[in-house]
């Protein structure tokens, strides 16, 4: 059996803009487990049989909209907690952008987003944690690039 190829943890990078010209972009600290979930909304509609009508139809699918979200969790670090409520007080979204450095490829997915959910929280003897979620505002651009060796 050959074992897949992967990547670590630390290969996939959520970054926040700083919204200067020209932008600088940092991971904040503190994330234990974070995501990037790419959706598609579809619309249905059934496609009859024209040579049988009795048959059952088949469902065809329509792409209506795409989104992404990221959702991250982890410690409140100091060091990015005024970033996060930044990017939660700002009514207008911010850019961010997610790199996903495989062994052979990486992947920058870069747009604007909402941080639509910002979730502090701590219990007795442990540490305040955080959690994020944020929705896109318009397309997120991907970039593909070889991983340099």
């Amino acid at each position: 059996m050959a074992a897949p190829t992967t990547a670590k943890f630390g290969k996939f990078r959520v970054l926040l803009g700083n919204g200067a010209e020209p932008e600088v972009f940092a991971a904040p600290c503190g994330f234990t487990s974070k995501s990037l979930a790419l959706s598609k909304n579809l619309s249905d509609i059934n496609l009859p049989d024209c040579d049988d009508p009795d048959a059952p139809a088949w469902v065809g699918r329509d792409v209506e909209s795409l989104t992404a979200s990221i959702t991250g969790e982890g410690v409140m670090a100091q060091e990015s907690a005024d970033s996060w409520m930044d990017a939660y007080e700002d009514t207008d979204s911010v850019s961010v952008k997610v790199e996903i450095e495989m062994p052979t490829t990486t992947w920058t997915y870069t747009g604007k987003m909402h941080l639509s959910s910002l979730t502090l929280n701590a219990e007795q003897g442990g540490r305040i944690q955080a959690n994020v979620e944020m929705q896109s505002d318009g397309p997120l651009i991907r970039t593909s690039a070889a991983t340099a060796p």
